[in-house]
């Protein structure tokens, strides 16, 4: 009997554990220190009001979702450019930036500083959302 309560427990923590990341999955948070990429660590132009920088792995499924996701956005958004590195052949950068999963997704302000970042496949109106903090008194 006592094996069934073993066992009951760790499926309960499996599950609260679930939840929890699932919640946390694709969700942007500010940054507390503020890290700055260039154009040559990303290797293209800055936007002009801001940059969608996405690291990504070649066998993620997510990674090619959130590369049409942010895409998209940034047909769409003036000013907006949005850049998909792959974090294998920018592995100085990944640590430096303390990437730990794919896809990594990084808002950037028009001057190259990280305001936001999200691990995992973003929901669209999240990634708007960031937008909004990157790109001040502006709506979008």
């Amino acid at each position: 009997m006592t094996g069934f309560f073993v066992l009951l427990a760790a499926l309960l923590v499996t599950v609260i554990l679930a939840w929890a990341m699932s919640k946390k999955n694709g969700s942007f948070a500010a940054r507390d220190n503020a890290d700055m990429l260039s154009e040559a660590d990303i290797g293209m132009a800055l936007g002009e009001r801001a940059t969608l920088v996405q690291f990504s792995s070649a066998f993620c499924a997510p990674c090619r979702a959130t590369r049409v996701l942010l895409t998209d956005i940034a047909t769409k958004v003036e000013g907006v450019v949005a850049v998909d590195d792959d974090a294998e052949s920018q592995l100085d950068l990944v640590r430096r930036l303390n990437i730990m999963r794919t896809p990594t997704v990084l808002v950037l302000d028009k001057a190259g500083v990280v305001v936001q970042r999200a691990s995992g496949l973003p929901r669209r109106e999240n990634v708007i959302a960031a937008l909004g903090e990157a790109i001040p008194n502006t709506a979008l």
